[in-house]
């Protein structure tokens, strides 16, 4: 009969988490599934650990202490875990809970074999698995031992991976509890790992089986290498058999041995081709009921399958939703803006609600469906061409899938292609009146949307956005900005192809754009420099800012000598420049205005590593230099036959670069103006919604879509767990690599610079700036973290504009993410930075303080000595 502290595996399931734990409620479910078979058992529920903290106080206090820990105090969270363990594990089990287990094993078998396995609350969860953090004991004989493995597991709480692995996941370790599962031992022939899903690339209709003799634990372990299995449409589509020398097996009187298989025996397959194929037949039923990929661990008996465990695989990339069972090929959006964070709904859904294309949703990243464009033969080339000069990368992945016969299908092209009704569009003139009036227009749209906004409170600002967004939409495709843009774009494309095939010179162009005129985001890093001079003189103020902490420190600046000075400098450029922020494209993203802090380290450095004027002598520089490369390249080009007219076509093609490459960057500082407008008013309304109980903080909103913000406003009422489940959502988002490709299948098509001309050793990417520099790495993830000296290089995950401050006081870049026109590439070329792009890994392989060599003209990075290499 069962107690409050134990429950039959058949009376539970994926309901009572929080009395069984995750794999206890997974594995109540699987008994359940027709055609599933589980070895019997009980769980020794929550309550029970709940009781044993209850009569050894010490064990609060030491978990009071543990959640006070940071998790980069490694020698802190091992010493403390180990005590909590050791008082665990000292503490005698409470007699009634005692008597029941034995109870238990009375009915089940009290002398037979047991598998004693632990069962957290925070484990096999849609978000985080915890696979391995938590212990498993195998072959337990004897109510003494099993009752003594239940203390073990509950210390198992505490393991050092355990804990580290919690507060890498935002889990308070107060609020986790452990049940443990006992359950009659299997001995299997074979075992093993099926995952529904492939776990390397992603792909929901490729199951892969890893099978060994024995027991698991070998596998598990890492004593012998696994054969594997590709299972695809009820066919095996790939193999490698082991040679498996050694298996795990259970011994008579308990405990388990690993032992050497015969030699006859170690290159046979651990399952034949059809026990593989029924084994992934069960796994896609037990992938249905639970309603996605399934990382289950199985055991063969009688040559029949046992299932011992199954978790959710938290590790694969969310594929969009769809309402079609169609093959779909989709580019991620973040690739393209330099933001591979993820982001909020209500950033998520707010730059959808704005776009021009229509956008998907996955893993809290966006994506674009490119499958139309690639079936038809037309808009595939100009698609690959586009793509490819910006990211041959993403290029390369869209290549690998239309190699697959059949998976984007071919269709004819609809009719020729050519310009539209009416003809095509007279080309812009190249006239800098053109690019000044575009950017007054903005501005004063900027400034008719704030006038309008105003007065708009309640439903109504959300009815006023929508029309907003309308024309925020209409701004973006505006056909005289668009030919703007494209004008920049072609004559850098122009330049670079001609005369690489006119002179032999690569990357001309990057010298060329030096200093061009009217670029917002150059002028954003340059324009720091001089808020450093303000600063500079005044040695109280530096002080000062050296140890702020608060975002309220303008405030202050007042009491020292030259802080008005300071105070003023400092807030004029975030009257300008204050809507930026890093990963600005996300709305919910605190801004430089609401969050002036993270601009200090920069500030900072300036003050330390320039002197006065810098900004002016920069851009001079940069303006001399391109203007003697110009007059260089058209030199060359007049003794070529046919000189002069080569050299009045470059021309014509310089000035247009000069003329419209700034502009690149301006529409993107419009989009985000109008973001900062379109924030303020609706955090007005997150914070009524505070003052009326609504919600706990105003931030919570950023867990609603726009129109779920909406109808929280109208109707007062917001969903409390739907708030929760976001945040828990969206903390699972952050440990995911979005691809730069993604198919409706699942899988994350990768794709490789495919080159052969770099060095053994050099990490390959994309040359988008040129030169050659060699100087200490500084590996920054997060802008506010920056520490930069003059002659480092700065080696990132990605840039967007709001890193441009950080641009004008290093030597060279190297980034994970990016392209030939992205933001980061543009500005290092119009600063002189050499710059390598897309190097996949760069901040992982790349050791902080590492001297690199970065090749911005050949595209690839030098590690030289005097550091320790990374592992690839």
């Amino acid at each position: 009969m069962n107690g409050p502290y134990v429950l039959d595996l058949e009376d539970v399931d994926v309901g009572r988490i929080a009395d069984v734990g995750g794999k206890g409620a997974h594995l109540g479910a699987l008994s359940r599934i027709d055609g599933v078979r589980v070895p019997d058992g009980f769980c020794v529920t929550t309550d029970a650990f709940r009781r044993l903290r209850a009569e050894a106080p010490s064990i609060d206090e030491q978990l009071e202490g543990l959640a006070c820990l940071e998790s980069d105090d490694r020698e802190a969270v091992r010493t403390l875990s180990a005590q909590l363990r050791r008082t665990i594990e000292e503490t005698a089990v409470p007699g009634d809970i005692a008597a029941e287990i034995t109870g238990a094993l009375a009915r089940f078998g009290e002398q037979a074999a047991y598998a004693v396995r632990s069962s957290a609350t925070a484990e096999d969860l849609p978000t985080a698995s915890f696979a391995g953090q938590q212990d498993t004991y195998l072959n337990v004989m004897g109510p003494a031992a099993v009752l003594q493995h239940v203390r073990r597991c509950w210390a198992s709480l505490f393991t050092e991976r355990a804990v580290t692995y919690r507060q890498r996941n935002g889990i308070d370790h107060r609020a986790v509890h452990m049940a443990v599962v006992v359950q009659r031992m299997v001995v299997p022939e074979a075992s093993g790992i099926l995952f529904t899903a492939d776990p390397v690339s992603g792909n929901r209709k490729v199951a892969t089986v890893d099978a060994g003799f024995g027991l698991g634990e070998a596998l598990v372990s890492g004593l012998v290498n696994p054969d594997v299995y590709k299972v695809r449409d009820g066919e095996i589509v790939d193999r490698a058999i082991a040679v498996k020398q050694r298996a795990v097996r259970a011994l008579p009187g308990g405990g388990t041995r690993d032992v050497a298989v015969d030699a006859a025996r170690q290159q046979e397959p651990a399952l034949t081709d059809a026990q593989v194929v029924r084994l992934v037949r069960l796994g896609r039923r037990i992938e249905e009921h639970f309603g996605r990929p399934q990382d289950i661990e199985w055991c063969l008996v009688d040559d029949g399958f046992r299932i011992v465990q199954s978790r959710p695989v938290t590790t694969l990339f969310p594929v969009p939703e769809r309402d079609d069972e169609d093959n779909h090929v989709y580019i991620s959006v973040g690739h393209q803006q330099m933001m591979t964070d993820p982001m909020k709904p209500l950033g998520l859904s707010v730059w959808q609600l704005t776009a021009m294309t229509p956008m998907h949703e996955a893993g809290g990243r966006l994506f674009v469906d490119a499958t139309a464009r690639l079936a038809s033969p037309a808009s595939r080339a100009a698609l690959l061409d586009l793509v490819g000069r910006g990211d041959p990368v993403i290029r390369d992945a869209l290549e690998t899938i239309l190699d697959r016969d059949g998976f984007v299908p071919s269709l004819p092209d609809t009719g020729p292609v050519g310009p539209p009704p009416g003809g095509a569009p007279a080309p812009i003139a190249t006239d800098p009146a053109v690019v000044t009036e575009l950017v007054e227009r903005n501005r004063a749209d900027v400034a008719a949307l704030k006038r309008a906004i105003r007065t708009k409170t309640g439903p109504a600002l959300f009815d006023f956005l929508l029309e907003a967004f309308q024309e925020h939409k209409r701004a973006l495709g505006d056909r005289r900005s668009m030919q703007a843009i494209m004008a920049g774009m072609e004559a850098t494309w122009w330049l670079n192809d001609t005369l690489q095939e006119w002179l032999g010179e690569k990357n001309a162009a990057d010298t060329l754009t030096l200093s061009a005129p009217g670029n917002i985001t150059s002028e954003m890093g340059l324009d720091l420099l001089d808020v450093a001079d303000a600063i500079r003189p005044h040695k109280d103020v530096v002080a000062f800012l050296q140890g702020v902490k608060n975002d309220d420190f303008l405030d202050e600046l007042g009491e020292f000598e030259g802080g008005t000075e300071a105070r003023e400098a400092i807030g004029a450029y975030l009257d300008r420049y204050g809507m930026r922020c890093v990963g600005e494209i996300d709305i919910t993203r605190p801004r430089w205005s609401e969050r002036p802090t993270t601009l200090l380290p920069v500030i900072l450095d300036h003050v330390r590593n320039f002197g006065p004027g810098a900004a002016e002598q920069r851009f001079e520089r940069g303006r001399k230099k391109a203007r003697q490369k110009e007059q260089e390249v058209l030199s060359r080009l007049r003794a070529l036959p046919d000189g002069e007219s080569k050299a009045a076509e470059a021309k014509r093609t310089i000035d247009r670069l000069r003329t419209f490459i700034g502009y690149r960057e301006y529409p993107k500082y419009g989009i985000i103006s109008r973001y900062f407008v379109y924030k303020q008013a609706l955090m007005g309304e997150a914070e009524g919604l505070v003052r009326d109980g609504v919600l706990t903080e105003a931030e919570d909103v950023f867990y609603l879509t726009f129109q779920e913000f909406h109808d929280a406003v109208r109707s007062r009422r917001v969903d409390d767990g739907l708030v929760r489940r976001r945040k828990e959502e969206f903390r699972s988002y952050e440990a995911l690599t979005p691809p730069r490709v993604l198919t409706s299948e699942g899988e994350a098509v990768s794709g490789a610079h495919r080159r052969d001309d770099v060095p053994d050793g050099a990490l390959t990417g994309l040359a988008v700036s040129a030169g050659t520099v060699e100087g200490r790495a500084r590996v920054v993830l997060d802008m506010a973290d920056a520490d930069l000296e003059a002659g480092d290089i700065l080696v990132t995950a990605f840039t967007d504009p709001s890193w441009s401050p950080l641009f004008v006081g290093i030597a060279g870049l190297v980034t994970e993410v990016g392209g030939l026109m992205t933001h980061g590439a543009v500005i290092a070329r119009e600063y002189g930075l050499p710059a390598v792009v897309g190097v996949e890994g760069a901040t992982r392989l790349i050791r902080d303080g590492q001297r690199i060599r970065v090749h911005g003209s050949e595209g690839y990075v030098e590690i030289l000595s005097g550091g320790e290499q990374p592992p690839a």
